[in-house]
């Protein structure tokens, strides 16, 4: 049964990969609506071509080491075609699913890792954080970009994260970074502040 289940959760994954590709070249984003999006791609962009790129050169350079090998050549080809594609996808994944603030509800994303809901009113704070290490703590959800985070909310109220294999886990503190982590801060803040008493 748990067989099924991972094997059900890689293909959703992989399946939503391919669709933010998708998304990505017809320069539409997920989820975003009437909300304000805040990106956080723009920090691994160039560590996400540079690998990409490295795994096309790995690509050239099999196809002729093993030209005389047909059979072997239209494997290993396959898998490092895909392999280039699966890198581009999971970039495109992170630019077509930015954060998002709208409808009373901070929505907090990773790619198509973390999709995070947590309601305006369960903020108890939240502070531009620049941090660049983090340990794994119960109730702490970390969302590095390039090993930083530059967002700390906190929870006066747990919301729960499911992982990705279906585990939740309540969460009260989340980490993650935003490009415009600034903006993203004073705009959560204006929005949960509780209206003045008229």
């Amino acid at each position: 049964m748990r067989g099924v289940r991972v094997a059900g959760a890689l293909v959703r994954h992989e399946l939503r990969l391919m669709l933010s590709l998708w998304l990505w070249v017809a320069r539409r984003r997920h989820g975003v609506g009437g909300g304000t999006a805040f990106g956080y791609a723009r920090g691994q962009a160039a560590l996400m071509y540079g690998f990409a790129f490295v795994c096309a050169v790995e690509t050239v350079a099999m196809s002729v080491l093993l030209d005389g090998w047909p059979a072997v050549h239209a494997v290993v080809l396959f898998l490092d075609v895909y392999t280039v594609v699966f890198v581009v996808a999971l970039h495109a994944a992170s630019v077509v699913r930015p954060h998002v603030v709208d409808g009373g509800v901070l929505r907090v994303r990773r790619a198509v890792h973390v999709d995070l809901r947590i309601p305006l009113g369960r903020i108890a704070s939240v502070r531009r954080e620049l941090r660049m290490t983090h340990e794994a703590a119960e109730g702490e959800l970390d969302l590095a970009v390039g090993s930083q985070t530059t967002v700390t909310v906190e929870l006066a109220e747990p919301v729960t994260h499911v992982t990705f294999l279906g585990r939740p886990r309540e969460i009260r503190v989340v980490r993650f970074h935003a490009d415009d982590a600034d903006g993203l801060v004073r705009l959560v803040r204006a929005l949960a502040a509780p209206a003045p008493l008229g």
